[in-house]
């Protein structure tokens, strides 16, 4: 599944289509194609996982899922959820969830709880993990209404550089070291971005996908932990159960 920075990266590589009419509208998409026929496209928002194209008075959600996909000015051979063309080009969306949301998209989104936007609040994150002290840190990171955009990976990352197991109880983290824990959420977001923007993500990754722990030359552990079963990469000697 794509995390927060992949999506800012979509926005990023479709942003010369702000602002253009859109003049062919297809796809499989269970909405109303036709309304978007002839409309133009104001602005393209990103909330975590989710992409947004903005219009007057509605916006198009795509969430790419675990396998969606896009394609900037070329198709694949496959029939596409949704097909937006425009004078200059076209977008096309794969195997991913269509939504329209009525409205202006301020009303349905917390901007504050995204780890890469630039209101984003670690104190509300804070005051939100204090309200959950016996859920495991690996489930509450994961939590896109507190951590919006962390993904897996990021996940992973994370809990690695700031010695914290992933089974730990968020109550039993000491403040610091749950301070410590937020800021690197945002911090390791904005080095994905930057690593995935040069293609080198992987060569950076300290835990996720790796077979030994880079500190202590130990076993990485890969096993799916919490209540959303998600798979984690940890050690057992470096990262400390907090229970």
């Amino acid at each position: 599944m794509p995390e927060g920075p992949s999506i800012l990266i979509l926005k990023e590589e479709v942003h010369q289509f702000a602002g253009k009419k859109v003049i062919e509208v297809s796809g499989n998409a269970s909405i109303d194609l036709e309304r978007l026929r002839d409309k133009t496209l104001l602005s393209f928002k990103t909330w975590g996982k989710h992409f947004l194209i903005c219009f007057e008075d509605f916006t198009v959600k795509i969430h790419l899922m675990m396998f969606g996909t896009y394609r900037i000015n070329e198709k694949k051979d496959s029939a596409p959820r949704l097909h937006l063309g425009f004078s200059s080009g076209e977008i096309n969306f794969y195997t991913c969830s269509v939504k329209i949301l009525e409205g202006q998209i301020n009303q349905y989104y917390d901007w504050s709880a995204d780890v890469l936007n630039e209101n984003w609040d670690p104190k509300k994150a804070k005051r939100s993990l204090d309200k959950i002290p016996n859920e495991m840190i690996c489930d509450a990171v994961l939590d896109q209404n507190i951590f919006s955009g962390v993904g897996n990976i990021i996940k992973n990352e994370v809990l690695y550089r700031c010695f914290i197991h992933p089974e730990s109880l968020v109550g039993k983290i000491p403040p610091e070291k749950l301070d410590e824990l937020i800021a690197e959420c945002s911090i390791y977001s904005f080095e994905f971005l930057y690593w995935k923007k040069k293609f080198e993500l992987k060569k950076h990754w300290l835990a996720y996908s790796q077979k030994e722990c880079k500190r202590c030359n130990l076993p990485i552990i890969k096993e799916p932990t919490g209540k959303k079963n998600r798979r984690s990469f940890y050690c057992n000697n470096c990262q400390q159960l907090h229970k």
